[in-house]
């Protein structure tokens, strides 16, 4: 090889090399923001058990006694959940569609879900009714973190709040 093919091969290497460098530096840039974003609460940390985490320890397992009786209350409730779930998937794999049967199965399912929703959600409000002002105010920004009531968290670094209402909230208006 002559001179200027090497000249050519350290050009196009070079700027390989350059556009490499940059797709692993972007990449690891936004792995490590999605990892931040996400920081506040870590998933396992999202669940309702953990709303009450912000009030004292004896409220604290008040609240995860309150669920677990709720759970348990409601077991019933989810066992005829899944088993409608199993029975859903079991008549959409079937050869010939049952359509009445599929919408009959989807309304009992739903009904299950919803009566075992009604007792967990029954039971956050029996402890919510034990609470002064002051720890049901943190305990309900805690359950905008956490469980079904959870909003979308903001970007940290969007211009704008995630929830014009607690700006009022907070500002007093």
């Amino acid at each position: 090889m002559n001179s200027r093919a090497w000249k050519i091969v350290l050009v196009v290497s070079l700027v390989l090399n350059v556009f490499l460098l940059g797709a692993i530096a972007g990449g690891a840039y936004r792995w490590y923001a999605a990892r931040e974003a996400a920081a506040p609460l870590s998933a396992q940390q999202r669940a309702l058990r953990f709303a009450a985490q912000t009030l004292s320890p004896e409220r604290q397992k008040a609240f995860a006694d309150s669920l677990k009786n709720g759970r348990r209350d409601g077991r019933e409730f989810a066992r005829e959940a899944r088993e409608g779930r199993r029975e859903v998937l079991r008549l959409l794999a079937a050869p010939q569609l049952d359509r009445s049967a599929l919408d009959a199965a989807l309304a009992r399912t739903r009904a299950a879900d919803s009566e075992l929703r009604a007792k967990v959600e029954g039971n956050v409000a029996d402890f919510a009714a034990t609470l002064s002002p002051q720890e049901r105010i943190e305990f309900a920004e805690s359950l905008r973190l956490r469980g079904q009531w959870r909003e979308p968290q903001a970007n940290p670094k969007s211009a704008g709040p995630a929830n014009p209402a607690s700006l009022n909230a907070a500002s007093g208006h």
